[in-house]
């Protein structure tokens, strides 16, 4: 699927890579060590501050202001979204509100042959990578599995299970590694996530062989209920990366231009074979964990009224506009853009899904098995039999006297 989205962010995330670049021939960072503090470029007023390190350069403009339009269209379709749970229409929604700048930062760093292997809580990242808003919400509605096509998409089924995508991850990175193909695959995962077996199996896996892919930590301080004090007791998450012999970083997961900026970098090491990165991004999470999550019962009012003033759409908007790059109309245009995205959203998932028989077998093998084969035939039968009795019942009943309404 090619946009000039995905054209703009492939130039942008290759830019790294380019010859002239001051950055071009130097380690990811000294060492494997990560830096002492998260890289931030903006702070929370989204003025512009000294990063902590300066092995990352600033984005440029254009692919800045791409980022906070869909920051803000992602956004109003993870409201419109956790409304459509509300009133029933989904079965359950993982809101990502507050974690904007980590998805569509992660995402535009990324060209359109590379993949993305993502969690539930990632609808925003899938939306703006350029997944179809409703076939996103399908999996969430109970329609299918996978409401989108992986092939067509490059963008895996979104994982329920704790981590086990990074193992789909680094095989899928290995494989497209092997074939001598340009793709550098990014996976997903929470903080929770980091204390699952798959988490270590992936990177050693991925570490080993050098793969080219990029394993995003969206640390929002929270697995549900679990803090992250009850996960590690290392200094941030990103430092499980060293005892894989993984580069990594922690980056201020809030600050949109610190994200980009990091992302780059990664994406552009790992296409060029230098091996995986493990990036953690620290961040917030604004909703509960789900709908069925009551998080007042393990957040204080306190925490919830500071995290709400580390908003990352707030903080870049106010960066683009002391750099003169949007103003009001263009502001506007972008909310507007969001108004028509949910719009379309409601109206379309009010639609009853149109669904096949032959879609319980469709999507489970590439080609059918013979034991496949002969189940989809049983069905057929079964379903042509009761047709013919339904039939059979109906011209009876047309031709019965007793049927007849009697005056």
């Amino acid at each position: 699927m090619t946009t000039p989205d995905h054209v703009a962010g492939r130039a942008a995330a290759q830019a790294v890579d380019h010859p002239d670049h001051p950055h071009r021939h130097e380690p990811f960072q000294a060492g494997l060590i990560p830096a002492p503090e998260p890289v931030r470029f903006l702070d929370g007023e989204g003025n512009r501050v000294e990063p902590v390190t300066d092995d990352y350069v600033e984005p440029d403009a254009d692919q800045l202001v791409e980022c906070y339009r869909r920051m803000v269209v992602g956004r109003r379709f993870d409201i419109q979204a956790t409304a459509l749970t509300k009133q029933g229409r989904l079965a359950v929604y993982p809101s990502s509100r507050g974690q904007e700048a980590c998805q569509v930062g992660s995402v535009l760093a990324l060209g359109e042959q590379d993949w993305v292997f993502p969690t539930y809580r990632d609808s925003v990242a899938l939306v703006s990578r350029g997944v179809d808003p409703v076939e996103v919400l399908t999996l969430l509605r109970g329609d299918q599995h996978c409401g989108y096509d992986v092939a067509q998409t490059h963008v895996a089924a979104q994982c329920t299970p704790l981590s086990t995508q990074l193992l789909h991850a680094a095989g899928l990175a290995h494989g497209e590694q092997r074939r001598g193909r340009d793709t550098v695959v990014m996976a997903f995962i929470g903080d929770g996530a980091t204390s699952e077996g798959d988490f270590h199996e992936g990177l050693n896996f991925a570490a080993v062989f050098k793969v080219p892919a990029v394993f995003v930590v969206q640390n929002n301080g929270w697995a549900i209920s679990v803090p992250l004090s009850k996960q590690t007791a290392a200094p941030s998450l990103a430092y499980k990366g060293i005892g894989y012999g993984v580069v990594c970083e922690q980056v201020d997961g809030n600050d949109a231009v610190a994200v980009l900026a990091v992302m780059n970098k990664a994406v552009a090491w790992a296409r060029a074979g230098k091996g995986p990165v493990l990036l953690e991004l620290h961040t917030t999470r604004l909703e509960a964990h789900t709908n069925a999550d009551d998080h007042l019962r393990y957040r204080s009012k306190e925490e919830l009224a500071a995290i709400a003033h580390e908003d990352a759409v707030a903080r870049l908007e106010k960066y683009l506009r002391h750099q003169g790059l949007v103003d009001d109309a263009f502001v506007a245009e972008a909310k507007a853009e969001g108004e028509r995205l949910a719009a379309d959203l409601r109206e379309r998932m009010n639609l009853d899904p149109e669904t096949h028989p032959d879609d319980l077998f469709r999507h489970v093998y590439a080609t059918l098995t013979p034991q496949l084969r002969e189940q989809r035939a049983m069905l057929h039968a079964e379903l042509d039999a009761d047709a013919d009795a339904a039939s059979e019942s109906d011209s009876q009943a047309a031709h019965d006297p007793s049927t007849e309404d009697v005056r």
